[in-house]
């Protein structure tokens, strides 16, 4: 039988073995950029009779004004609206009717759309990205955005207003940052704001940021090549170039002092939120970070879970994260308290094992188990044709390079346990954090006994 140090070794060797196995092969495309300024990346796997087709352009919440949030999230909703030649909602039909799959996301630095499509039908995808990018604007009216702008309040009433915990995120990036700052509102928007837009407000901000010079086309999957450029020719080149997209900076310094606020909301357990200012996406502290967050708190057997949920008993669940931002990213902690526990006793516990991280050498196997995970869930998510593409396109819009989808399960390799040590002693600190308790609303005191009547 070997001794515990042999046999971690001998685990380490064998899970660097099975993650090396694991390897993909490289991700092969091809980039070109129009005259009008839309860079287009190109992907050919006929591994399935599928085809994605991609667009990011380069705004988010990022991008609004103090006073006017919420319209990059409200142009995703937009822009399924119609054209001067589809018609509201006729977008999904048209992809459905071919058994595909079409949505859009929004997030603080960028907004996204994406069909899924048989691949004999690579031309409607084309199509109908091009068409909302170039002839979007004659069919915008104010009876669509009226709609839009209820089912967009509505979806804020559902997700954030009314849904326990619901307001965490924008209770917390409201109080780590100034008002001013663009991560400071959240991407959804604030109700007054949406009540605000007008038509000419709506039709400024798709002339700003919804021209081909701020977007990446990336198309992937069962294609022919020359094909698929010729058709993009067809659709694309004579969508003419807008204005350079003005992007927005900051002078925004670390806080020294560490916020703290208590939230009453109709809850049944108390949780704990930590906000810490962290590193942006694509750095190697970003990756560190990331890799830490897995070590903590991925599987029952992570850190966090088996010390608080197993071993002490304290949470039901804990979570560690960080958030992909382009100008200044966040790692957050989340901790519900078991019944009965307090959230002052949990914090402690939690911030114990914080406090460990600076202090004691993470071992080999837990630190190669952490890497499999991460380069597990990375391969997954490259996997399917659709998040492939995605990925080509968030490399080209936040570094110009795409060719990073190929580099990036290096980087958990090259992260050490000295880094993950250096990283919590550089941005795990309390005076740069921010920390919300999240509590049931206090029992209404009892109404006053009637005065006796007199005898």
């Amino acid at each position: 039988m070997l001794d515990p140090a042999c046999r971690a070794l001998g685990l380490a060797a064998v899970l660097a073995v099975g993650a090396g196995a694991a390897m993909a092969a490289p991700v092969q495309f091809q980039t070109y950029t129009l005259d009008n300024g839309l860079r287009v990346i190109l992907h050919e796997d006929h591994g399935t009779p599928l085809v994605a087709v991609n667009v990011w352009y380069h705004v988010g919440s990022k991008n609004e004004k103090p006073g006017r949030t919420g319209f990059a999230h409200l142009f995703e909703h937009m822009l399924f609206q119609g054209s001067e030649n589809i018609r509201a909602n006729e977008h999904f039909e048209l992809v459905q009717r071919y058994g595909g799959v079409a949505n859009g996301t929004t997030w603080y630095d960028r907004t996204n759309y994406f069909e899924t499509l048989p691949s004999n039908v690579l031309e409607l995808g084309l199509w109908l990205e091009s068409d909302r990018m170039g002839f979007f604007e004659k069919g915008l009216t104010q009876p669509k955005l009226d709609n839009q702008r209820e089912v967009v309040k509505n979806e804020r009433r559902t997700r954030v207003d009314n849904q326990p915990y619901g307001t965490w995120l924008e209770k917390m990036t409201e109080t780590a940052y100034p008002p001013e700052h663009f991560y400071h509102w959240p991407v959804i928007g604030y109700m007054k704001d949406l009540d605000a837009a007008t038509l000419d407000d709506v039709k400024e901000f798709f002339r700003t940021y919804y021209a081909p010079n701020n977007a990446v086309l990336t198309v992937a999957g069962d294609i022919d090549l020359e094909k698929a450029k010729e058709l993009i020719a067809v659709y694309f080149d004579s969508i003419p170039r807008g204005p350079d997209a003005p992007r927005p900076v900051s002078d925004f310094k670390l806080p020294e002092t560490e916020k703290r606020l208590v939230v009453e909301d109709t809850v049944q357990l108390p949780k704990i939120f930590m906000l810490y200012h962290g590193p942006k996406i694509g750095t190697a502290d970003y990756y560190a970070g990331d890799l830490l967050s897995t070590l903590l708190s991925s599987g029952k057997s992570s850190r966090l879970y088996h010390r608080l949920v197993y071993e002490l008993q304290l949470a039901k669940d804990v979570t560690a994260f960080v958030f992909p931002l382009e100008e200044a990213g966040q790692f957050h902690f989340q901790a519900t308290c078991r019944e009965g526990v307090d959230p002052e006793t949990l914090e402690n516990a939690l911030q114990k094992e914080i406090d460990r991280l600076s202090k004691e050498e993470i071992g080999e196997v837990e630190l190669e188990r952490a890497r499999n995970r991460a380069e597990t869930d990375l391969a997954r998510q490259l996997d399917a044709i659709g998040d492939r593409a995605d990925h080509l396109s968030a490399n080209m819009v936040y570094f110009g390079d795409p060719g990073r989808i190929n580099s990036e399960m290096e980087q958990y390799r090259r992260v050490t346990s000295s880094d993950l040590a250096a990283f919590s002693r550089k941005y795990l600190k309390s005076i740069h954090r921010v920390v919300a308790w999240y509590v049931p609303p206090k029992p209404a005191a009892p109404a006053p006994e009637p005065a006796a009547l007199p005898k």
